[in-house]
């Protein structure tokens, strides 16, 4: 996926539809501090039948701090709970992607990824005190950029290399959705050919597709996981 794949994580865009049967507000009662301090705690366990692995408080804190426009200061309960939806499905993502080391990115890969990751705040220096204020050392953030890419080169391997785009599929919404959408947007613009409009519409369903087999294979490792919840500690 790409730029898409990542930035559909960077801002907490992945669907998720775990449903947690406790009351969230009594697990998200630490916050973090003007003196950049996190009371840590865990928060939940993620076992695919590979690994258990923890998500803390810690780990809910930093996913909101590399969400531009995102409050990191005394942060809502309704920000920690979509934060650790999103963790826990990037958890079941990630322990499939580790049976493959092959896709295991390289340090240029990492470095300009990261790179990529701060272009989305308005200035280096915004994006450094935001990682600066809840703990995230530098190491850590190639960590969990290592396994951003990690998860991209998965899916991507998993899912892109397998979708088939048929020139019906591109017609018909051409058709259905390409052309009704531009005329409702841009009166009078003149509307660019099937031909010349084909190579972006593919490109649409693409992703489309892959963001479906995506949701679809979530919802299957959220079936086959145990996911428990955790008390504060």
């Amino acid at each position: 996926m790409n730029e898409n794949f990542l930035h559909r994580f960077n801002h907490g865009l992945v669907k998720s539809i775990l449903v947690m049967p406790i009351c969230f507000g009594l697990l998200f009662s630490a916050r973090v501090c003007p003196a950049q301090q996190v009371v840590d705690k865990m928060v939940a366990t993620v076992n695919a039948g590979v690994k258990t692995e923890l998500i803390t408080y810690s780990d809910l804190v930093w996913q909101l701090a590399l969400q531009p426009n995102t409050p990191i200061d005394n942060p809502t309960s309704e920000g920690l709970n979509r934060a650790l939806r999103l963790l826990i499905d990037q958890r079941l993502i990630l322990q499939e992607a580790e049976k493959l080391p092959t896709i295991a990115p390289t340090p240029k890969e990492i470095s300009d990824a990261r790179d990529e990751l701060a272009r989305n705040f308005s200035s280096i220096g915004e994006f450094q005190q935001r990682l600066q204020r809840v703990g995230l050392t530098s190491e850590k953030l190639d960590e969990i950029v290592e396994q951003r890419l990690k998860m991209e080169k998965y899916l991507d391997f998993r899912f892109r290399s397998f979708v088939v785009i048929s020139p019906k599929e591109i017609a018909d919404y051409y058709r259905d959705v390409y052309v009704p959408r531009l005329r409702a947007r841009s009166p009078g613009r003149v509307v660019p050919t099937l031909d010349e409009s084909k190579n972006e519409i593919e490109k649409t369903l693409i992703e489309s597709k892959i963001e479906s087999d995506t949701d679809a294979f979530l919802d299957t490792a959220r079936e086959r996981a145990e996911i428990v919840m955790l008390t504060p500690i």
